[in-house]
């Protein structure tokens, strides 16, 4: 079975791989097939794991043609983000649904 790796490890720098591995292999036996080195940064919770977008753990069996994704931790929460902006631009241009004129 096929398998895709992903990893953002910076912004703006991704590593992509695809794996060949044998059928009913768990998440942990995807990172051990890559080399990559990121079983401390799991340990210490710097990294998450998803399929598909979905958070997965390490004994979380992978079927063909899943995408594993390995992600890093959000800087800044989104909710909190928008409450900034919104202040930022404050009520003087219409929302994002908001009916426009012709």
């Amino acid at each position: 079975m096929q398998v895709e790796l992903v990893w953002a490890e910076a912004p703006r720098r991704v590593r992509v791989v695809t794996l060949t591995l044998p059928p009913g292999a768990t998440v942990a036996q995807a990172l051990q097939a890559s080399g990559w080195p990121v079983g401390e940064a799991l340990a210490q919770g710097r990294l998450g794991l998803s399929v598909w977008g979905r958070k997965a753990a390490l004994d979380t069996p992978l079927r063909d043609g899943d995408r594993l994704e390995l992600t890093r931790p959000l800087r800044v929460d989104p909710k909190v983000a928008r409450r900034e902006r919104f202040a930022r631009q404050g009520a003087r241009a219409p929302g994002l649904f908001a009916r426009r004129r012709p």
